[in-house]
């Protein structure tokens, strides 16, 4: 394992391709290997969990979930760093890493398993992932039975008939926002990748490869586009930007949808799983939302408290995740 880092994923894996573009940016040597019936011993051989992206250093370790993983390998690779000097960039970064995981992760799942073209789309891409040399028929079976399990598991981002078009109007709400935002610069924090990009990216770089929401990225978000292709390979192009000059585009990302649709939702969602509750609902801006409580999300909520508690002077900070909705929640 001398010659790099190994990282066994998918393509149509949000978190898996997160981490990868991470190391292009990086330019960290490492073997992109698919998950598969050829990666499965070593897959097994150093995963705890059942999830990828999983990470194989050369000293042997695995390393597993995207944003545990960015952090290990960001101590050892601290330059270029992805985390903006100032302060209150820094953290809403994080912020924005977090949002994209875990709420971003509800756009891509559902656009991806709500119509029948996407359905067949991909089914059909990741049953050729994991039998590339299967027959038709064979092919054509195995798509049908992802299929039905996939578009089974909807309810696990909260997809439903009641909140589908919240899901939907969200998404393209916060495509507007975005691609006003990115009008005037190549990533979200400045003229460099930071935290947030990869997180955020990860999830809209997946729905860009779907037939629907690639459709309506394509055709109404540009700088949007830009931004999925320049984060495949992304470099630095210059510095980050001040707060000062992030904040008439970037607040009413924060305000409109972590605000009041994220921060919201992950706090209930913490509340029903305490509660031992097998169904909660919680009221995100005009809506109800309903569905059934996530237990990763609260472990990873308790991730962005410790961030949030990590930064030595708050200052500035605070006044803006007042404004925004976010501040309870992180003070919890």
């Amino acid at each position: 394992m001398a010659d790099g880092y190994r990282i066994i994923g998918a393509e149509m894996s949000p978190y898996s391709v997160k981490v990868r573009s991470y190391f292009r940016y990086k330019a960290i040597p490492h073997q992109w290997i698919l998950r598969n019936a050829a990666s499965q011993v070593e897959f097994e051989k150093y995963a705890k969990m059942p999830i990828i992206p999983l990470v194989v250093t050369p000293e042997g370790s695995g390393i597993q979930d995207s944003t545990p993983i960015i952090d290990a390998i960001e101590k050892l690779y601290p330059e270029p760093s992805i985390h903006p000097d100032d302060a209150v960039a820094n953290f809403i970064s994080a912020l924005i890493e977090e949002f994209g995981d875990e709420w971003g992760n509800k756009w891509m799942f559902h656009y991806r398993w709500a119509r029948d073209v996407d359905q067949i789309s991909s089914a059909g891409r990741i049953a050729r992932m994991r039998g590339p040399k299967a027959g038709e028929q064979e092919h054509a079976a195995f798509a049908g039975q992802v299929r039905a399990r996939m578009v089974d598991r909807v309810w696990f981002v909260g997809s439903n008939a009641v909140t589908a078009p919240q899901i939907e109007g969200g998404f393209l709400e916060m495509l507007g926002l975005l691609d006003s935002h990115l009008a005037s610069r190549p990533y979200l924090f400045g003229r460099r990748p930071a935290f947030g990009d990869f997180g955020l990216w990860g999830q809209i770089y997946e729905m860009w490869t779907d037939p629907t929401a690639g459709a309506i990225i394509s055709g109404d978000a540009p700088h949007v586009l830009d931004w999925v292709h320049r984060m495949l390979w992304p470099k630095a192009e210059g510095k980050f930007e001040s707060w000062s000059t992030l904040q008439p585009t970037l607040m009413p990302i924060l305000t409109e949808q972590v605000g009041t649709q994220f921060m919201p939702w992950t706090s209930a969602n913490e509340k029903a799983l305490a509660e031992a509750k097998e169904e909660f609902s919680v009221r995100l801006g005009d809506n109800i939302w309903t569905q059934k409580p996530q237990k990763y999300h609260a472990r990873s909520l308790g991730m962005l408290r410790t961030r949030y508690a990590g930064v030595a002077d708050k200052a500035a900070l605070d006044p803006v995740l007042e404004a925004t909705g976010c501040l309870a929640a992180l003070r919890a």
